[in-house]
């Protein structure tokens, strides 16, 4: 080939390199300038929806029906300056009497006051909704509403410790503006809501945030239910609603989580569902209304389960029935799981009182439970649940001495009762069994609590008396294969619960 080919075929190769570069190039912008686009309108989309676009229009609407509630007591100081020392008759007896005891309060008497919300549910009659610690050994309260007007709370027409509730009563020459209650069921975690109230004191304000979850459970009353939200709740929010973005009523703010006693955005609202089922029974009888079967119930952990053959978190374990109650007059027994109530599955612990506390009383229901691995459907009638009645014990009866020798299992020296040992330990005449006398400190015994003065009366749900028949089910268990042994235990108190104790 000659040079000039060569130079040729060089330019060739060069020129369809710069094009080839130029249209890569010109791909590359393509792209980024199709990427950047569309980065971009991703951003906008974010940008332009952290939330709703304004809510002026729904807050105008609530906030003259959401009030701030002013509750005050008198703390008493000492009842009075110890009487100066005078002869019997002396001229002076009355006046330092009339000095010191007859001038009316206190000089170190004072007035507590706190602070609180509250919102008109009924505003014919006057009727406002707020949290029961709100107002609760109030001596007088007051209620504040947004354009100013004050008015006296003249009745408390019902409270619920439990679900921290109160109904308050005003009288009102005209009609007071009103809020609805709305369905807390359909709310969705990431669902907006907005909470009004009167935080620190400041009076009406209003925050904005989202559903961070349902259901929780912050260990303040057996009917823990609540919404937990995002948006600011703060000392002075307790009694006061949270809205959805419709306007309605889905819950009412009772507590928050804060080291600082500030918002860090965990605040907790009763479920509008709860809500209206307990005002309602404020409204129509001054307290709640709620059913009660009679039992002691605990949660099916995973060694308990093994141990009844259940899968673990399934039903609620009887751990103790009460007597002449309507779980006793049904035949539920110490040691049954109870699967389900009125025709809805128990899954947990927790849920089966907040299933017996919505029952009609008086009214018969099928219970699905479990009984030594077997399915059986019981009918109970719910009674009513009486917060206020005293457990009435029975007579003693003589107790009758077992004089069968001590053993120790599983690190427990167990000791048949006596009256002496009853008598040492606090016990009951009615608690059958086997006293633990000592524990050894390394022992799985020691492992799960179980303490000198607590009393075993039952081993794998078989009634035990002696130490000897102790021992006899325990070997019967690990002859099975089986890896722990359910034991039924009673403390001095009276309360029992199921332990599983391994058999390693």
């Amino acid at each position: 080939m000659s040079d000039e080919s060569k130079r040729l075929d060089q330019s060739t190769y060069c020129r369809a390199v710069d094009v080839a570069t130029a249209a890569y190039a010109t791909l590359a912008r393509s792209v980024a300038l199709a990427l950047l686009s569309v980065l971009i309108s991703a951003s906008s989309e974010l940008a332009a929806a952290p939330g709703p676009e304004t809510v002026a229009p729904i807050a105008e609407k609530l906030f003259p029906a959401v009030v701030n509630i002013s509750s005050t007591q008198l703390a008493r100081g000492p009842s009075g300056i110890p009487l100066p020392k005078v002869p019997k008759g002396s001229p002076f007896e009355d006046l330092l009497e009339d000095f010191f005891n007859r001038r009316g309060n206190s000089p170190l008497d004072r007035k507590v006051s706190s602070l609180g919300s509250g919102f008109v549910i009924d505003g014919k009659e006057g009727l406002i909704v707020t949290n029961n610690h709100v107002i609760d050994s109030a001596d007088e309260i007051w209620v504040t509403f947004p354009d100013g007007k004050k008015l006296k709370v003249v009745e408390i027409v019902g409270r619920d410790q439990k679900t921290d509730l109160a109904l308050l009563k005003v009288n009102s020459r005209k009609p007071l503006p009103s809020v609805a209650f709305g369905p807390s069921t359909h709310l969705k975690v990431g669902d907006w809501v907005m909470a009004i109230g009167n935080p620190f004191g400041l009076g009406g304000s209003l925050t904005l945030g989202i559903i961070s979850a349902k259901q929780r459970d912050i260990n303040a009353g057996p009917y823990d239910e609540f919404l937990q939200t995002d948006a600011a709740i703060n000392k002075g929010n307790s009694g006061g609603p949270l809205f959805d973005m419709n306007g309605k009523v889905i819950g009412v703010n009772t507590a928050i989580i804060s080291p600082s006693g500030g918002s860090i955005g965990i605040g907790f609202a009763t479920p509008s569902d709860i809500v209206i089922e307990i005002i309602s029974q404020l409204r129509q009888f001054g307290s709640a209304q709620r059913g009660w079967l009679g039992v002691k119930i605990q949660t099916i952990t995973d060694d308990i389960a093994e141990s009844l053959g259940v899968p673990e978190n399934m039903g609620a374990l009887v751990a103790g029935v009460t007597e002449a109650s309507p779980a006793e007059k049904s035949g539920l027994k110490t040691g049954d799981v109870i699967l389900g109530f009125a025709g809805q599955k128990v899954s947990t612990m927790r849920g089966l009182p907040r299933l017996v506390a919505k029952a009609k009383i008086g009214q018969p229901v099928d219970l699905e439970i479990l009984r030594q691995g077997k399915k059986k459907t019981l009918s109970i009638v719910v009674g009513r649940l009486d917060e206020g009645d005293d457990t009435i014990g029975l007579p003693e009866k003589p107790a009758k001495t077992n004089n069968a020798s001590p053993k120790t299992l599983l690190g427990m020296a167990l000791t048949p009762l006596t009256s002496d040992l009853r008598t040492k330990m606090g016990l009951s005449q009615e608690v059958k069994g086997l006293v633990v006398t000592s524990v050894e400190a390394t022992s799985v015994a020691a492992e799960k609590n179980i303490q000198v003065g607590d009393v075993i009366s039952e081993v794998q749900q078989d009634a035990i008396s002696t130490p000897d028949a102790a021992v006899a089910v325990v070997d019967r268990i690990k002859k099975s294969g089986a890896k722990s042994v359910l034991i039924l235990v009673e403390n001095p108190k009276g309360d029992t619960r199921f332990v599983a104790l391994p058999l390693d």
